[in-house]
């Protein structure tokens, strides 16, 4: 049974905060929500009215000064997260961040070392790892029961219209940090690699089609595993009809999930080769069942973590594996060539931006190379 209630913070008040009270409340026997950061007081204040927050504060220092969290759950827009991760840090209070962790590579690694300097934890929320379905899934294959993983598609796509980019902070590189490969399948590639592991070598292509945003708006990626697995993801944000798709194609089955924007059991399916349909079925049947892929299951594993004072998942290098997954997605689709995990060190213009010198949209190379304004 949990021993103590843990003091949270939340740090942004907005939509997706809201959401995280809302699955903190279902844990309220282990977190107890005790403050909230806004600068916005408006924002604040019904934030913490709706959900019985006493402690309002206008910026971090004072809340962890005063409030004294265990842990602070950043909601704030990308641009925000290394700062309020590394004043979080150094004052040795646990952080669990919302997507993406960080802009870049760089700013990433600065908080690994404030995480290793001061003994705080840093996590990243990437909750469809803990949904039953995904653990399911990585217990059947760790099984044999699959076979060798051979082939995957992963697919995010989404729609949102020109007025979604109204909002000040959307759409630009130095906030956003990139577009849907950045801000949006990210959840689903995520997953991807918690089931594929290590990746070795993408080949993208990536391109601002319609939507008016500095960023991209949809990109394709094919990507080949350390263990041969051949995948391809495509994120974009063009597309009407909207899912989210990741299918893995094994020696023994294919297995597949469709959804939104979270799964329950009911989205997989599973479909065993001809030959292997007892074996395939009795594994799956036996695998874990129950649980969606909403914030709360991280959130559950969190307070386990806490508890007995492990790293806090999703940890800070399995965050930086899916990042670097971005950065290389975006170097390879704008340098127009393959580019291999573990090539974008701090001499590569990718590791502290993920633009790296521009995408090829950018006025001043549109210039230079007006054939290639889109890709």
């Amino acid at each position: 049974m949990p021993g103590r209630t843990f003091r949270v913070a939340v740090v942004g008040t907005g939509n997706i905060a809201a959401v995280h009270a809302q699955n903190l409340a279902g844990l309220a026997d282990r977190a107890e929500l005790v403050a909230a950061a806004d600068i916005d007081r408006e924002r604040l204040d019904a934030f913490c009215d709706r959900w019985n927050v006493s402690g309002r504060y206008h910026d971090l220092e004072t809340l962890l000064a005063v409030a004294r969290p265990d842990l602070v759950h950043l909601c704030t827009p990308p641009g925000l997260h290394k700062q309020q991760a590394l004043t979080c840090l150094r004052a040795g209070v646990h952080v669990l961040c919302e997507k993406p962790p960080a802009l870049s590579l760089a700013e990433l690694d600065e908080i690994g070392a404030a995480q290793t300097a001061r003994g705080a934890s840093f996590a990243t929320v990437f909750q469809h790892r803990f949904g039953s379905g995904a653990a399911r899934l990585r217990s059947v294959m760790a099984s044999g029961a699959l076979g060798r993983p051979l082939v995957a598609v992963c697919h995010t796509l989404w729609h949102r219209p020109d007025d979604y980019f109204a909002v000040p902070w959307r759409g630009k590189w130095e906030i956003e940090g990139g577009g849907p490969t950045m801000g949006h399948g990210i959840h689903q590639f995520d997953l991807l690699l918690s089931v594929l592991g290590e990746w070795r070598e993408i080949s993208a292509v990536a391109a601002r089609l319609v939507r008016p945003t500095a960023t991209e708006d949809v990109s394709c990626a094919l990507a080949t595993f350390v263990d041969g697995t051949v995948a391809t993801i495509v994120n974009s944000l063009l597309s009407p009809r909207e899912t989210s798709y990741l299918r893995f194609d094994f020696e023994r089955a294919t297995v597949e999930v469709e959804h939104l924007y979270g799964y329950g059991d009911d989205d997989w399916r599973i479909h065993p080769a001809p030959g292997h349909e007892d074996a395939v079925t009795t594994a799956w049947r036996a695998g874990p069942s129950g649980r969606s892929s909403g914030h709360a299951a991280q959130f559950a594993a969190v307070l386990d973590a806490l508890e007995v004072g492990s790293p806090l998942p999703v940890t800070l290098p399995q965050s930086r594996a899916t990042l670097e997954f971005v950065a290389a997605t975006y170097a390879s689709a704008f340098e127009r060539r393959p580019v291999r995990r573990g090539e974008i060190g701090a001499g590569s213009p990718f590791y502290r931006r993920m633009q790296g010198g521009g995408p090829p949209w950018t006025p001043a190379l549109t210039a230079a190379r007006p054939q290639e304004t889109t890709l």
